[in-house]
Protein backbone atom coordinates (compact mmCIF):
# COMPACT_ATOMS: atom_id res chain seq x y z
CA UNK A 1 0.00 0.00 0.00
CA UNK A 2 1.20 3.48 -0.86
CA UNK A 3 0.32 6.52 1.24
CA UNK A 4 -1.17 9.24 -0.94
CA UNK A 5 -2.42 12.72 -0.10
CA UNK A 6 -5.36 14.13 -2.07
CA UNK A 7 -6.36 17.81 -2.12
CA UNK A 8 -10.06 18.54 -2.56
CA UNK A 9 -11.76 21.81 -3.42
CA UNK A 10 -15.09 23.20 -4.59
CA UNK A 11 -16.61 26.64 -4.98
CA UNK A 12 -19.44 26.02 -7.41
CA UNK A 13 -22.80 24.57 -6.45
CA UNK A 14 -24.71 22.21 -8.69
CA UNK A 15 -28.44 21.65 -8.73
CA UNK A 16 -27.96 18.88 -6.17
CA UNK A 17 -25.07 19.98 -3.93
CA UNK A 18 -23.38 22.98 -2.35
CA UNK A 19 -19.57 23.29 -2.55
CA UNK A 20 -19.32 21.93 1.00
CA UNK A 21 -21.48 18.94 0.07
CA UNK A 22 -19.42 18.30 -3.09
CA UNK A 23 -16.29 17.97 -0.93
CA UNK A 24 -18.00 15.77 1.67
CA UNK A 25 -19.49 13.47 -0.98
CA UNK A 26 -16.14 13.24 -2.79
CA UNK A 27 -14.41 12.23 0.47
CA UNK A 28 -16.99 9.48 0.90
CA UNK A 29 -16.42 8.39 -2.72
CA UNK A 30 -12.71 7.83 -2.12
CA UNK A 31 -13.55 4.68 -0.16
CA UNK A 32 -15.37 3.33 -3.22
CA UNK A 33 -12.15 3.26 -5.26
CA UNK A 34 -10.87 -0.29 -5.59
CA UNK A 35 -7.82 -1.28 -3.52
CA UNK A 36 -7.98 2.06 -1.68
CA UNK A 37 -8.94 3.09 1.83
CA UNK A 38 -9.23 6.46 3.55
CA UNK A 39 -6.85 6.85 6.48
CA UNK A 40 -7.16 10.50 7.63
CA UNK A 41 -9.38 13.47 6.76
CA UNK A 42 -8.61 17.11 7.57
CA UNK A 43 -11.15 19.67 8.67
CA UNK A 44 -12.91 21.58 5.92
CA UNK A 45 -11.38 24.99 5.21
CA UNK A 46 -12.79 28.07 3.52
CA UNK A 47 -10.37 29.98 1.27
CA UNK A 48 -10.36 32.84 -1.20
CA UNK A 49 -10.12 31.81 -4.88
CA UNK A 50 -6.89 31.92 -6.83
CA UNK A 51 -6.99 33.62 -10.21
CA UNK A 52 -10.25 35.38 -11.15
CA UNK A 53 -11.80 36.96 -8.07
CA UNK A 54 -15.33 37.08 -9.51
CA UNK A 55 -16.10 33.66 -8.05
CA UNK A 56 -17.11 32.35 -4.65
CA UNK A 57 -14.86 31.18 -1.85
CA UNK A 58 -13.62 27.59 -1.92
CA UNK A 59 -14.20 24.77 0.51
CA UNK A 60 -10.99 22.71 0.75
CA UNK A 61 -9.71 19.63 2.53
CA UNK A 62 -6.87 17.14 2.38
CA UNK A 63 -7.33 13.38 2.71
CA UNK A 64 -4.69 10.73 3.30
CA UNK A 65 -5.48 7.46 1.57
CA UNK A 66 -3.68 4.15 1.22
CA UNK A 67 -3.87 2.55 -2.20
CA UNK A 68 -2.51 -0.30 -4.27
CA UNK A 69 -3.33 1.57 -7.49
CA UNK A 70 -0.62 3.02 -9.70
CA UNK A 71 -0.61 6.84 -9.92
CA UNK A 72 -2.35 7.10 -13.32
CA UNK A 73 -4.97 4.52 -12.30
CA UNK A 74 -5.69 6.60 -9.21
CA UNK A 75 -5.84 9.78 -11.30
CA UNK A 76 -8.40 8.16 -13.62
CA UNK A 77 -10.56 7.25 -10.61
CA UNK A 78 -10.32 10.77 -9.18
CA UNK A 79 -11.28 12.31 -12.51
CA UNK A 80 -14.28 9.95 -12.68
CA UNK A 81 -15.41 11.30 -9.28
CA UNK A 82 -14.95 14.88 -10.54
CA UNK A 83 -17.02 14.06 -13.63
CA UNK A 84 -19.85 12.64 -11.48
CA UNK A 85 -19.93 16.02 -9.77
CA UNK A 86 -20.31 17.84 -13.09
CA UNK A 87 -16.71 19.06 -13.33
CA UNK A 88 -16.12 21.10 -16.49
CA UNK A 89 -12.56 22.07 -17.42
CA UNK A 90 -12.89 25.35 -19.27
CA UNK A 91 -10.98 28.03 -17.35
CA UNK A 92 -7.64 27.71 -15.56
CA UNK A 93 -8.24 28.57 -11.89
CA UNK A 94 -11.91 29.11 -12.67
CA UNK A 95 -14.88 28.12 -10.54
CA UNK A 96 -15.50 24.39 -10.28
CA UNK A 97 -17.90 21.95 -8.71
CA UNK A 98 -15.03 19.69 -7.64
CA UNK A 99 -11.26 19.53 -7.96
CA UNK A 100 -9.31 16.49 -6.77
CA UNK A 101 -5.52 16.69 -6.93
CA UNK A 102 -2.93 14.06 -6.08
CA UNK A 103 -0.58 16.09 -3.89
CA UNK A 104 1.88 13.31 -3.06
CA UNK A 105 2.14 9.65 -3.99
CA UNK A 106 4.41 8.01 -1.44
CA UNK A 107 7.90 9.42 -1.90
CA UNK A 108 7.62 9.35 -5.69
CA UNK A 109 8.55 12.23 -7.93
CA UNK A 110 6.53 12.04 -11.16
CA UNK A 111 6.56 14.38 -14.11
CA UNK A 112 4.71 13.34 -17.25
CA UNK A 113 2.09 14.81 -19.56
CA UNK A 114 -0.79 13.88 -17.22
CA UNK A 115 0.63 14.12 -13.75
CA UNK A 116 3.21 16.05 -11.75
CA UNK A 117 3.92 14.86 -8.20
CA UNK A 118 4.51 16.42 -5.76
CA UNK A 119 1.83 18.82 -6.92
CA UNK A 120 3.81 21.77 -8.34
CA UNK A 121 1.80 24.53 -6.60
CA UNK A 122 1.19 22.94 -3.21
CA UNK A 123 4.04 24.81 -1.50
CA UNK A 124 2.36 28.14 -2.32
CA UNK A 125 -1.12 27.18 -1.12
CA UNK A 126 -2.14 27.55 2.49
CA UNK A 127 -5.42 25.74 1.67
CA UNK A 128 -3.28 22.67 0.92
CA UNK A 129 -0.43 22.85 3.45
CA UNK A 130 -2.51 23.82 6.49
CA UNK A 131 -4.94 20.88 6.18
CA UNK A 132 -2.00 18.62 5.29
CA UNK A 133 -0.22 19.74 8.48
CA UNK A 134 -3.40 19.02 10.44
CA UNK A 135 -3.24 15.41 9.24
CA UNK A 136 0.55 14.95 9.41
CA UNK A 137 2.84 17.88 10.22
CA UNK A 138 5.84 15.52 10.07
CA UNK A 139 5.05 14.69 6.45
CA UNK A 140 8.03 15.22 4.14
CA UNK A 141 7.32 16.59 0.69
CA UNK A 142 9.85 14.88 -1.60
CA UNK A 143 12.66 17.27 -2.44
CA UNK A 144 11.04 20.18 -0.54
CA UNK A 145 11.07 19.56 3.22
CA UNK A 146 8.76 18.96 6.15
CA UNK A 147 5.25 20.37 6.04
CA UNK A 148 5.59 21.85 9.56
CA UNK A 149 8.58 23.91 8.37
CA UNK A 150 7.07 24.88 5.03
CA UNK A 151 3.94 26.45 6.55
CA UNK A 152 5.88 28.78 8.86
CA UNK A 153 6.28 31.56 6.31
CA UNK A 154 3.15 30.84 4.28
CA UNK A 155 0.52 33.57 3.99
CA UNK A 156 -2.63 32.19 5.62
CA UNK A 157 -4.79 35.29 5.14
CA UNK A 158 -8.33 34.40 4.17
CA UNK A 159 -8.02 30.76 5.29
CA UNK A 160 -10.34 29.59 8.04
CA UNK A 161 -11.87 26.38 9.29
CA UNK A 162 -15.35 26.05 7.80
CA UNK A 163 -17.95 25.18 10.41
CA UNK A 164 -20.98 25.90 8.25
Amino acid sequence: MTIVYIGLGSNLASSAESPRQHVITAIESLDDIQSTRTAHISSLYKSKPLGPQDQGDYINAVVQIETELEPLELLDNLQAIENKHGRVRKEHWGARTLDLDILMYGEDIINNERLTIPHPEMLNRSFVLVPLAEINSDCAIPGKGLVRDLILNLDQDGLEVSNE
